[in-house]
């Protein structure tokens, strides 16, 4: 199995509709601590809409599966903003490889001061970017039925809704790339 190398070409800077500048780039290992921090600081109801849990914290192994990424199985990109030297996470993007080997599953975040302003749709374009380029030929994702504000994102991006039977306050997402 071989360990594949950091996807430097893939970081990019993002300019806020304010002009506030975001660097989006794949998350590493060492950027543990701005998720761990970034999770915390998400409201109850914005996690239990990415988690569909009364989640309060990641554990420590959610935490090095979150960030330790096998780049050619899954992708995560966050959003980062400089506070001083240091960054702070404001979203996180991710899928991974289903075993099929043809689709994926996505997830996202954005933190609620950002939300409404193009990030979350910025995210979710360059992912669906990647994956198409990783040639894959679908992209599907559970969104609960209470998150109108990702549901109408994921259908501007083209994404279509269908009811999940056995669950009915979830819809599932599917794009074809």
């Amino acid at each position: 199995m071989a360990i594949h190398p950091y996807p430097a070409h893939l970081v990019s800077t993002w300019c806020a509709p304010d002009g506030s500048s975001v660097a989006i780039r794949p998350i590493r290992p060492e950027d543990a601590e701005i998720e761990r921090e970034f999770v915390h600081s998400l409201s109850p109801e914005a996690k239990y809409m990415r988690f569909m849990s009364t989640l309060k914290e990641l554990t420590p192994a959610m935490l090095a599966r979150f960030t330790q990424v096998d780049y050619d199985r899954e992708m995560a990109l966050v959003a980062v903003t400089l506070e001083g030297a240091r960054e702070r996470q404001i979203g996180v993007c991710r899928y991974a490889i289903n075993p099929d080997g043809a689709s994926c599953e996505f997830a996202i975040v954005v933190a609620e001061a950002w939300q409404g302003r193009g990030l979350g749709r910025h995210l979710m374009e360059r992912l669906i970017e990647i994956a198409r380029g990783r040639g894959l030929e679908r992209m599907t994702g559970q969104i609960l039925s209470a998150n109108p504000g990702m549901l109408d994102l994921v259908t501007r991006l083209g994404f279509t809704l269908a009811a999940v039977p056995s669950a009915p306050e979830i819809r599932e997402a599917t794009l074809v790339l």
